[in-house]
């Protein structure tokens, strides 16, 4: 491989910002560990997917070369034109997962389905920040205006189809609504799980998603008081051109792919972008990813959310996900040396 004579090569490009100081430095592919082992070609067809919406250049045209490579010649291609960069921000690698959950629920309200899926009003969308999650769902801002997408039938399973940003609605008729992120009311997210830790209610290790819903369902009027610490509030809209068969639709505004697609903070990894993605723990994993979403909790450079598809398995999974390990982004080989000093 092209970059082999490089392993010793590591440049460290340096800026300074209120929080953290940032490191970039480029690797060799022999440096990540399993890359031989992956499957490069099914990474490609991922990366194909999101590619031609990139608008620079270079990402157009290596996106243009790509279509080129056949799968069983896609790890010469990323070794090719691509060089492996570890962006760092002195925090410790952390991988979560995210799911497409699916809820129960109808097109008209009844008595089992009575918590209604907001689209995002007008005057929402201009505001910086608009009204909390609590000013929103005791007042009357919302009735009478035709805002409501679908019911359904558990608030608690609301409040997490927020977090994760889309999902589907199975319909009393055995057909499916999917619904996709249609914007937010500008307050920033606050963790329900950190608050119960904060109070007592549980320790740090027994928190997660099933967790969380166990107990807001056993203490209803506390529970109902806790999702409102939250004051982030988001919208949906309703998703009608991506067949059953495909992920979500991620900020790319293009499907997901299962255990392929990561979310990732775009201030350190280009959207778009391969990842060489090392999970640690229990279940290591080794794989190329593309970073094709974003998500609210996902902040900094060794932060991403993996997705593990859709329905109550995967957010089984995805929920028991808390693991570290590093991401590794590959830029394409101009950008990567750009970053190299001039007096190299």
């Amino acid at each position: 491989m092209i970059a082999a004579f490089r392993s010793l090569f590591l440049v460290a490009v340096m800026t300074t910002s209120a929080s953290a100081e940032v490191t970039r430095s480029i690797l060799s592919y022999d440096d990540l560990n399993g890359w031989a082992a992956d499957d490069h070609g099914v990474a490609l067809s991922v990366f194909l997917n999101t590619c031609g919406d990139l608008d620079d250049p270079d990402w157009q045209a290596l996106c243009g070369v790509a279509r080129t490579y056949k799968p069983d010649a896609a790890r010469s291609f990323f070794e090719l034109f691509f060089r492996p960069v570890l962006v760092e921000d002195g925090k410790d690698g952390l991988f979560t997962g995210y799911f497409e959950p699916e809820l129960d629920g109808s097109k008209t309200r009844s008595e089992r389905y009575k918590y209604p899926i907001y689209k995002m009003p007008p005057e929402a969308r201009g505001a910086e920040k608009w009204l909390s999650r609590r000013d929103l769902l005791t007042g009357d801002v919302m009735q009478g205006r035709g805002l409501e997408i679908a019911w359904v039938d558990d608030p608690v399973e609301l409040f997490f189809l927020q977090i994760q940003g889309s999902g589907r609605i199975r319909l009393p008729d055995g057909k499916a609504l999917r619904v996709g992120y249609g914007g937010a009311n500008g307050h920033p997210y606050r963790s329900i799980g950190s608050e119960l830790i904060r109070r007592g209610a549980l320790g740090a290790h027994q928190v997660s998603a099933q967790m969380i819903k166990s107990w807001v369902r056993k203490n209803p009027e506390a529970g109902t008081e806790l999702l409102f610490h939250n004051p982030s509030y988001v919208f949906f809209r309703e998703v009608n051109r991506v067949a059953p068969e495909f992920g979500p639709l991620g900020a790319m505004n293009r499907s997901v792919t299962t255990m392929r697609s990561i979310a990732a903070d775009p201030a350190y990894t280009p959207l778009g972008a391969p990842v060489w993605v090392e999970k640690d723990g229990k279940d290591p994993l080794r794989r190329l990813m593309i970073a094709q979403d974003t998500g609210s909790a996902i902040k900094g450079a060794q932060r991403a959310d993996i997705f593990f598809g859709t329905g109550d398995a995967a957010g089984a999974a995805a929920g028991r996900l808390k693991d570290p390990g590093r991401m590794v982004v590959l830029l394409p080989i101009q950008r990567a040396y750009a970053l190299l000093p001039d007096e190299f």
